[in-house]
């Protein structure tokens, strides 16, 4: 934690010390003003300094919307301040460059350089006030309206192997809710239910992270979220955050309840868990296996998964398998077994998105969308929520429709 801070104070102090130094400094000999520059940057960092070490402990969980409006808040007065920067920094880099080369080619002196545009600082710092406004806007609009914006996709998996019964079977998947970051806002988990109600698909699967910390989270929403509905019903997984693992809980007692709590609140929604567990789905004669697994992340992440046991009695079937986490596509699943299709969340796209790239690929080779190895296939679902942060910009949150084609 003290690293955190240490690191987003000085995300915080670098734009403003340059912005001062070189821009305010230069514009106003008045202390007053210069230190009304310095006044939100002093409060933000006040806040942070506050609910991380004066308001006790689980502050996240305690204060999420608060906490969640305060990073917005660094986002909105940091990350332009400092794409400005980099634009001024740009000017003064191209105009050292006239300068020698100036002076290298012509022998003009240092202060006479032969081209002026490149040399001349205006049009980079025009250039960051441009793109620090953009930035500013995306960054608004992304806090506002981009949390809200549920997208649904249509993707299609083809395979020899389906029964013929199942071709045109739709599954929407959800993933990610992280139902404490939505607290206060239950009209927005009313529309998503609407919305995914609306696409009658023919089996509803969710694959993880429910919650953010506790349990409990889940109480004033359990009635909105029992009204999904699908014909073959609606089955769930486990995700990371669903165990509690990042609450400070007095007990190993209660981490335990906590848990046992969330797999009854679910139970009461009419949704079917499978904890390291399958179940046989029908379909106009026909039949195929659904597989879930408790979560199994790469390190730190939590590894519960029973993969054998799930898959124990499903051989020679279609299998789809619902495994919260991406990566143990590539470390379990491909090496032993022949399941089909898998799907997974967990990425969240790192909750942002700009022209098919994000800084998810960085971590996760298969961070969003439908992954191929020969026939076999991984579907990761940027996930409805959010954790800490409430903000998505291209990643928008997902509501996937999977339909089965029958290749025979």
């Amino acid at each position: 934690m003290h690293r955190i801070t240490l690191i987003l104070i000085l995300f915080l102090l670098l734009p403003d010390m340059y912005i001062y130094l070189v821009y305010i400094v230069k514009k106003t000999r008045s202390v007053i003003r210069r230190s009304i520059y310095w006044l939100p940057t002093v409060v933000l960092v006040a806040l942070y300094l506050y609910y991380i070490y004066m308001a006790g402990e689980n502050a996240l969980s305690r204060h999420p919307q608060s906490i969640g409006r305060l990073a917005v808040a660094v986002m909105l007065f940091a990350v332009p301040k400092t794409v400005f920067m980099l634009c001024s920094l740009l000017g003064i880099l191209m105009r050292g460059i006239s300068r020698f080369l100036s002076f290298a080619i012509f022998r003009t002196p240092f202060r006479n350089p032969r081209f002026p545009f490149v040399a001349h600082r205006l049009p980079y710092t025009l250039l960051g006030l441009i793109l620090g406004t953009i930035t500013f806007a995306n960054i608004l609009y992304g806090a506002i309206v981009g949390i809200k914006r549920f997208e649904v996709k249509d993707v299609e998996y083809h395979s020899t192997n389906l029964p013929k019964g199942f071709d045109g079977y739709r599954i929407l998947q959800l993933s990610d809710i992280h139902i404490g970051s939505w607290q206060g806002n239950p009209e927005a988990i009313r529309q998503l239910v609407n919305l995914v109600n609306e696409q009658k698909a023919d089996l509803i699967v969710f694959t993880g992270d429910l919650v953010n910390q506790q349990s409990h989270e889940l109480d004033s929403f359990k009635e909105i979220l029992s009204q999904l509905h699908a014909p073959g019903g609606v089955y769930s997984v486990l995700g990371n955050h669903d165990y509690g693992t990042y609450y400070r809980w007095h007990s190993r007692k209660e981490e335990v309840a906590n848990l046992e709590y969330l797999i009854e609140q679910q139970k009461d929604m009419g949704w079917k868990m499978l904890n390291n567990d399958h179940t046989i789905i029908h379909h106009k004669s026909d039949s195929i296996a659904l597989i879930g697994v408790e979560n199994d992340g790469e390190p730190p992440f939590s590894q519960f998964a029973d993969f054998p046991k799930a898959i124990q009695g499903t051989e020679g079937m279609f299998r789809i398998l619902l495994s919260h986490n991406p990566t143990h596509w590539r470390r379990e699943v491909l090496p032993d077994s022949d399941i089909e299709l898998t799907l997974s969340g967990h990425t969240h796209a790192m909750q942002m998105e700009m022209l098919g790239h994000s800084l998810a690929s960085l971590i996760y080779p298969e961070w969003s969308g439908m992954y191929y190895e020969g026939k076999r296939a991984l579907y990761v679902n940027v996930g409805i929520g959010y954790v800490g942060l409430p903000f998505r910009f291209g990643a928008w949150p997902e509501i996937t429709v999977i339909k089965l084609v029958c290749e025979n």
